[in-house]
């Protein structure tokens, strides 16, 4: 189990067609007409009416996302404490690592002149002492007295002849459950007003009461094949396991249940968009093939040729194509998606491309109008901000345009289009799935689908988030290009980098500054664009011509600053990470990155990405003022690995997953237990069992999958669009 508080609701009864939400906001309600065939009322019951929760709880609980008993059952422990045999105080020698219980004889404290406060207590056990010792924790004055009953684990050391622990960890022993007993002590995670005891209590009385309510969602004999424990088995264990044996036996089963039913649901997905073959069916002939290629001012790669032989195979047929285009940075993903554009543009159908920021939309229309200058392809871009957006999308509705380009005001509009035959998502998780669902009003009929991401995404990612699509993946650079330096410096070493910038500017180079705010920043003018921008045009860039760029100026004001920058009329601009994406500036090979450990290790590498675009070799320096170890390990990987799949992967480890596509954007729910990174064979193993039993039985329609199915739906329905099956 990681640190953080992972909660699942994976196997309560499921009737309900209200989808699980999560652990923060979420309430499991079922409905009253479902109550009846609720298995155990009790475990919908609010927790003001369970024996033993005390009203003064309630709030914190309430925090916590704790309101029934069912909440409480599935919210597992972030960590165990391991507890020894508990040791007589007659038994103790010096150089121990024990547990004791004993009994508060003395308590005292001292604060000495430089104000270290000492707090110290004598507990006894048959006549037998030890000494008890904390420093700076004058909280304990409050919480300790004579006569109590404490459990202690700690080192025992010896001072002037007598045993002492000092710093112990320590519980009261409940006078009704009495010491804990060897094994694993669950830790919970906790809100104000609640004692990690009290959430211990609370915990126990509801796996005790309704543990055994909770129904099997796993067949019998499939479990029995996995040699998994029941569900109620797992939940005792998780909570009070007796070993690491018991616990890790209560994760597995867990883990399993949760990464099934998410593959499962991605299963059922990817079947269910094959059962409706209304896309129009987009052949790549011979002489269409020649007529794309000749189109492109360069021969595409191995690399590329084979993504776009995939997608193409794809459009030939009447199934919607649902498909992911990702890889590294300059591997050429716009220019394969340009060969699926003039496919469909070759068969008569239109082409609509989103990207998540107007000045990617800007970029993307100019790149693609200089690819199809003579052509006979009509092209326009479509955003939130332009002016005469009525007659534009007029003439879209009559199919006077070929191919659209814009951003998510698309979805969010009632555009529709006279005949569209492919969407083309630019990256994809900043869209997320319910956007993309929303493109399905944009024509009558069901167009194909490339999505594509610059972020190289890791193999579990892949599995998850963007398990309902083929996977395309370009694995090479579009073009031989020069190397990236990369640099981690401090503020001691500013001075000599400007230099080397101001070196390189005078050689014809040009370069970006980026900043992690737009604003000033109290702690620092390096992390405000604007401060930054002012002290450089003042300071050692003042011979230059610089520019700003940021997400608070408007359209024209950005696609002014970029169009200057990219015509070289402008040497240096100071931007935030609105350049992160797609930004394409071939002379633009020196980068200053201010306050890096703000940023993620591949938004690092994205930005990295403007400053590998052309013969010259590009140059990039991280300035951090961070002593945070993990800050470190993350920007010297930066620095170390070029690879945007290894970085990735350790961003994922360093991050987890949730920082990398988070819920929020993806719309799916988060995983409660599960973990990527520490299950990867696990997601594998469930794919695959997942598959099969798809395959078997694709509507899940047999006895003994009910309750799965069910539990699909309720889960990930909205997110994957599901049809309701039962």
């Amino acid at each position: 189990m990681d640190g953080r508080c992972r909660c699942s609701r994976l196997a309560i009864d499921d009737r309900s067609k209200r989808r699980l939400l999560p652990l923060r906001h979420r309430q499991l309600d079922f409905g009253n007409s479902h109550m009846s065939r609720t298995k155990s009322p009790m475990l919908l019951a609010p927790l003001s009416r369970l024996a033993g929760v005390r009203r003064d709880w309630l709030p914190a609980l309430d925090r916590l996302g704790l309101r029934t008993a069912a909440d409480v059952l599935f919210n597992f422990p972030r960590r165990y404490e391991e507890i020894h045999e508990i040791v007589p105080l007659g038994l103790l020698t010096a150089n121990q690592s024990v547990s004791v219980v004993a009994t508060v004889k003395e308590v005292d404290q001292s604060i000495a002149e430089t104000g270290r406060h000492t707090f110290y207590m004598l507990l006894e056990q048959d006549r037998h002492y030890l000494r008890a010792v904390w420093f700076n924790q004058p909280f304990l004055v409050e919480r300790f007295r004579v006569g109590q009953t404490l459990f202690l684990r700690g080192t025992v050391t010896e001072r002037g002849g007598r045993l002492q622990m000092v710093q112990p960890r320590w519980m009261v022993v409940d006078a009704q459950q009495g010491p804990p007993s060897a094994g694993l002590l669950p830790v919970y995670g906790l809100s104000e007003g609640i004692k990690q005891r009290d959430m211990r209590r609370l915990a126990r009385r509801v796996v005790e009461q309704c543990a055994g309510q909770v129904e099997e969602a796993l067949p019998d004999t499939f479990r029995a094949s996995l040699q998994l424990c029941g569900i109620q088995q797992a939940l005792e264990w998780i909570h009070f396991p007796s070993s690491h044996e018991e616990q890790q036996a209560a994760q597995r089963r867990l883990v399993f249940q949760e990464l099934f039913v998410l593959q499962l649901a991605l299963a059922r997905r990817r079947w269910e968009v094959r059962q409706h073959p209304s896309a129009p069916p987009l052949e790549l002939t011979p002489k269409i093939r020649e007529r794309i290629l000749c189109r492109l001012p360069f021969d595409l790669t191995e690399s590329q040729q084979h993504a776009f032989q995939e997608i193409a195979a794809d459009m030939a047929r009447p199934i919607p194509m649902n498909r992911l285009l990702h890889g590294d940075v300059g591997s050429g993903k716009t220019a394969v998606a340009l060969c699926a554009m003039l496919l469909a543009v070759a068969h008569g159908h239109q082409v609509v491309m989103m990207a998540p920021t107007e000045i990617l939309v800007r970029q993307h229309e100019r790149t693609i109008r200089a690819m199809l200058g003579g052509s006979r392809v009509r092209l326009c871009a479509w955003t939130g901000s332009m002016s005469h957006r009525q007659q534009i999308g007029e003439r879209i509705a009559a199919g006077e345009y070929d191919v659209v380009i814009g951003t998510q005001a698309i979805a969010q509009s009632d555009l529709k289009f006279a005949k569209l035959g492919l969407i083309v998502i630019d990256e994809q998780h900043k869209f997320g799935v319910r956007q993309r669902a929303k493109l399905k009003g944009l024509s009558a009929g069901t167009p194909h689908y490339l999505v594509m991401t610059a972020t190289p995404i890791p193999r579990t990612i892949s599995m998850t988030v963007f398990g309902d699509l083929d996977v395309s993946t370009l694995t090479m650079p579009a073009k031989l290009r020069a190397p990236v330096h990369t640099y981690l410096a401090d503020a001691s070493q500013r001075d000599k980098w400007w230099e080397f910038v101001v070196k390189k500017l005078r050689e014809g180079r040009q370069a970006y500054v980026i900043a992690p705010l737009v604003d000033a920043d109290e702690e620092s003018q390096w992390d405000s664009a604007e401060q930054m921008y002012e002290s450089l045009v003042h300071g050692p860039l003042e011979a230059f011509r610089v520019d700003l760029l940021h997400g608070r100026q408007s359209a024209e004001e950005k696609d002014a600053a970029l169009r200057a920058f990219a015509a070289g009329q402008t040497q240096v601009i100071v931007a935030t990470s609105v350049v992160e994406v797609g930004i394409d500036v071939p002379n633009a090979t020196v980068m200053t990155i201010e306050s890096a450990e703000r940023f993620g290790l591949s938004q690092l590498h994205q930005l990295r990405g403007r400053v590998a675009r052309s013969q010259h070799p590009g140059f990039v320096c991280a300035f951090s003022s961070s002593n945070n170890p993990r800050d470190n390990e993350r920007l010297k990987a930066f620095a170390e690995i070029q690879n945007g799949f290894e970085l990735a992967e350790v961003d994922m480890r360093l991050r987890g997953p949730g920082n990398l596509f988070s819920t929020e954007q993806t719309g799916f729910p988060p995983l409660r237990i599960a973990d990527l990174t520490r299950d990867a064979e696990t997601l594998e193993f469930t794919r695959l069992q997942a598959m099969q039993l798809i395959e078997a039985d694709p509507t899940l329609e047999l006895p003994e999958h009910a309750r799965l199915r069910r539990l699909i739906q309720h889960r990930y329905g909205d997110a994957l669009q599901l049809s309701d099956v039962g």
